[in-house]
């Protein structure tokens, strides 16, 4: 492990500091996140909720655990413990900024995928402490170290090796999307079974509730009171974990001082299905697979939606862009959502992942409801070669300190 503090701000290759300037210039981002984190303009809070107390040993970080929520269910004979979220914490012994971050894990993983990489590295937790952090990372109720419990929250469901390689680790051996072939990041070559770093991944892989709908009514209320128990936080989500940061954002946008959305659950309103080709993805399902756009629970919308029909739904009419589908987007006049609007929010995606088709179409959704976040294309600043799982992938520190780098820049 690398000693806590050792660098202070985002290490940038010459090329893609100049790079990433360019991309981020036109936002008044880049000369800000090339300089590297801001320090805490205000003294650091102290630590909440189980981080830790006592004097720390300089340069020491400081690990605890706690949950949060939960209540007490009569099921059948016994009294149990329900809707309980874990959260492990970290900081270093000397907090350098002003508000902490909480990492939210995706569909099928825990807590784990910000602790360590499959091939023995440390993990973005270690990175964002080192760079001054308090850093949260949960596991989602009903999943993992919040506890399993079919008698409480239903069937539970789990992804194959074969899911694991298609979407994230191997998915320049099957093609099923433009992007797919220039996948190079994965430690070790390839994802597949027989790769140690892809067998540890695999063994990381947990069942989780089928339900999608009810996951997000445990898990937002669950993050919104960790927030009000840490203070204001910097929500680092990932995958589905976005659906929650929406939810959270639009409810408690006091809470949440920046939403780092790395390749959040889309496109909005539907489900697509890649096969490969000319024609490369399809939608699946009739129905809406996100009724608010994006999410399933409701969002604060302006004029206010009593029932998801009162939400229209309209295809773009003009080609979708080389390797992009065609979104779905409000039909106009579209409804705003001026809670989401007032947090600032990115969207991270990976040159080479199942993502990258369908992010500017969350983005536009966005945009459209008056929220208008950033868009940060880790291909465009050279950042090569990443899938979905990029805070596993080989460059994984790199990535960090970029996503580090916009949030100094933005909370400026």
């Amino acid at each position: 492990m690398r000693p806590a503090g050792r660098h202070a701000g985002p290490v940038l290759a010459r090329p893609l500091g100049r790079a990433l300037g360019r991309v981020l210039g036109g936002l008044g981002l880049g000369a800000a996140l090339l300089a590297g984190p801001a320090r805490a303009q205000e003294a650091p809070r102290p630590a909440a909720g189980g981080a830790g107390s006592g004097a720390a040993a300089p340069g020491a970080t400081v690990a605890s655990y706690f949950y949060i929520g939960g209540r007490y269910q009569r099921v059948e004979d016994k009294t149990l413990m329900v809707g309980q979220m874990f959260v492990q914490s970290r900081r270093p012994a000397q907090v350098a900024q002003p508000y902490p971050v909480v990492m939210v894990h995706g569909a099928a993983q825990t807590g784990v995928n910000f602790l360590g990489t499959p091939d023995g590295r440390p993990g973005w937790v270690q990175r964002f402490v080192e760079q001054g952090f308090q850093v949260y990372v949960v596991d989602q109720v009903g999943r993992g170290r919040s506890g399993t419990n079919p008698e409480v929250y239903g069937p539970y469901t789990r992804l194959s090796a074969r899911a694991l390689e298609e979407t994230y680790t191997a998915q320049e051996v099957y093609d099923l999307f433009p992007q797919a072939k220039l996948h190079t990041q994965w430690p070790g070559g390839a994802g597949v079974p027989g790769n140690a770093a892809f067998d540890q991944f695999m063994a990381s892989q947990v069942p989780y509730l089928a339900n999608t709908q009810q996951t997000e009514e445990l898990m937002a209320p669950a993050l919104t009171a960790l927030l009000e128990k840490v203070g204001p936080a910097i929500l680092v989500t990932h995958g589905q974990g976005a659906l929650f940061g929406w939810a959270v954002s639009d409810a408690r946008p006091d809470l949440v001082k920046a939403h780092v959305a790395i390749e959040p659950n889309g496109p909005p309103f539907f489900d697509v299905r890649y096969r490969g080709g000319k024609d490369f993805w399809e939608r699946t399902g009739e129905g809406r697979a996100r009724a608010y756009g994006l999410t399933r629970i409701p969002l604060g919308f302006q004029p206010p939606v009593n029932a998801p029909d009162d939400l229209t739904v309209v295809q773009a009419k003009a080609p979708a862009a080389e390797g992009r589908i065609r979104c779905w987007l409000q039909g106009e006049p579209a409804r705003k959502l001026p809670n989401l609007a007032r947090v600032p929010a990115v969207i991270v995606t990976a040159e080479a992942s199942f993502r990258a088709p369908t992010d500017d179409c969350t983005a536009a959704f966005l945009a459209q409801a008056g929220a208008k976040p950033d868009s940060l294309r880790l291909g465009e600043i050279g950042i090569r070669g990443n899938g979905h799982m990029m805070m596993l992938e080989r460059n994984s520190d790199q990535v960090a300190d970029v996503v580090v780098g916009w949030i100094t820049a933005r909370l400026r």
